[in-house]
């Protein structure tokens, strides 16, 4: 069964998402506390959290909100956002985060991220890999790269990375549906891989979709907050398939 793992991000402490990773298109629902304690109320084990604040001043801001939701739920965390640096990394673990997703240092400062790998392990340190138009995106997609997007993963994955986190820009916040294409061809050309589909959800049939595909887990945004996928719906859908 697919692994169904909702999104919190956050700017300005509120919970909120973006259209294609446009700071100025930003819709903000309500506090990331209580979202997070409705989502465990249904049956969500799983959750990733985002800095986007920490995304775009390449630092760790909202870490005091990591701690809260981490100290008053059991949801395992993945944290992301603004990781650069030994002491970003040791404030995200300290906050409560179980795992942490490196995508602009991944990037940015190779060295780095493999000794964060080699120290705390796959299961911990998930590579992020946010792409338009086939290649990666990082600093909070503001700055294009160059690399692609299946030779940056395949290259991690001879590291020893084991899980990719992959968010399709064009898609994100547009509930247009995920870029299937995409990730049945990184599943299938990149052995072992626990690849996690982020971007475009828009229902529950997508989600069916990419479970068929053999997609190993699926990240979900504003499907949820906009009503488009309910609570109730997810949580059946766990009960049913566990």
């Amino acid at each position: 069964m697919i692994e169904i793992v909702p999104a919190i991000d956050i700017i300005e402490g509120k919970c909120v998402r973006l259209a294609r990773g446009d700071y100025s298109q930003k819709k903000e629902y309500g506090d990331p506390l209580e979202m997070a304690m409705q989502l465990e109320d249904h049956g969500i084990r799983r959750l990733h959290l985002v800095d986007l604040d920490g995304a775009r001043d390449n630092r760790v801001v909202n870490h005091k909100i990591l701690e809260e939701i981490a100290s008053r739920t059991s949801l395992v965390i993945d944290a992301g956002g603004g990781i650069r640096s030994e002491e970003d990394l040791r404030i995200v673990f300290d906050s409560g985060a179980r795992m942490v997703t490196g995508g602009s240092i991944a990037v940015k400062d190779r060295e780095r991220f493999i000794s964060w790998l080699k120290q705390y392990g796959p299961d911990r340190i998930i590579l992020g890999a946010d792409f338009r138009s086939g290649h990666v995106a990082v600093s909070g997609w503001h700055e294009d790269t160059r690399l692609e997007l299946k030779e940056f993963i395949s290259g991690y994955r001879a590291e020893g990375v084991e899980k990719a986190i992959c968010t399709d820009i064009e898609r994100d916040g547009m509930m247009e549906g995920p870029s299937m294409e995409t990730y049945m061809e990184l599943k299938a050309e990149i052995g072992e891989l626990y690849l996690v589909a982020s971007g475009g959800i828009s229902s529950m049939i997508d989600i069916e979709l990419l479970d068929e595909a053999g997609i190993d887990g699926v990240i979900v945004g504003k499907a949820i907050y906009e009503g488009k996928i309910s609570l109730r719906t997810l949580e059946s859908y766990i009960i049913k398939n566990s």
